[in-house]
């Protein structure tokens, strides 16, 4: 059952603050953790929580990690604030719930030193749905995610993993396996689940091609 808190999709605002963080990308239901100390992101974290509670998360382009106001992906994703506690030393910990992808209409102005956008839903509504498609060969999946995570030492609580439905666990490993930000990017992009799930399992099988070549050629 979805939380009351959670907006319903007619709900969500077309104007949304956005916070962007080169390989922090949240998706619909999962939550992400996040540490925020710059004044721009307390303001921002202040303001959301007296309205709708709603942040975006999107990374910048590759390359602009570094710019000050850095160019963004035309696509990211709106999480709620659902935990908030502060530090002594001024910081504020919090933790997002995914909501719904959205796309990038228009850059407006900011506010209290952070950006906000003209968010898009439409081409994300199925983000609201219970069940929107499944994993072709899930055996398989979970095989290259074994060959990918095991020369990595990600640990992995695959008792649990075995419980989930296919949506919640693609939508958990978008957002927390150790991929380069741009595969995170196309990730995030790909609207239908199967169509991610295979994307997925292709960069997996990638990288762990890649690290046995490179094995090989340092023996």
């Amino acid at each position: 059952m979805p939380s009351p808190f959670m907006p319903k999709f007619a709900d969500l605002p077309a104007a949304l603050p956005v916070f962007p963080l080169a390989g922090a990308v949240a998706m619909p239901g999962i939550q992400l953790p996040l540490n925020i100390y710059e004044q721009q992101y307390l303001n921002m974290i202040q303001d959301v929580l007296a309205t709708d509670h709603l942040i975006g998360m999107i990374q910048p382009l590759s390359g602009q990690e570094e710019v000050e106001v850095p160019a963004l992906h035309r696509v990211g994703c709106a999480g709620r604030v659902t935990s908030y506690s502060e530090t002594n030393d001024g910081r504020v910990v919090i933790v997002l719930t995914g909501v719904c992808r959205f796309e990038v209409q228009g850059e407006l102005e900011e506010t209290r030193g952070y950006r906000r956008v003209r968010a898009g839903w439409s081409r994300f509504a199925n983000d609201f749905l219970p069940e929107a498609g499944h994993l072709v060969n899930r055996d398989r999946f979970i095989a290259s995610l074994r060959a990918y995570v095991r020369p990595r030492r990600v640990e992995i609580p695959w008792d649990d993993l075995k419980a989930m439905e296919d949506l919640d666990l693609i939508n958990l490993l978008t957002a927390h396996l150790p991929l380069p930000p741009e595969d995170k990017q196309a990730l995030i992009e790909t609207v239908q689940l199967a169509d991610r799930a295979e994307l997925m399992r292709g960069l997996m099988d990638m990288a762990s091609a890649s690290s046995v070549e490179g094995v090989e050629q340092r023996h």
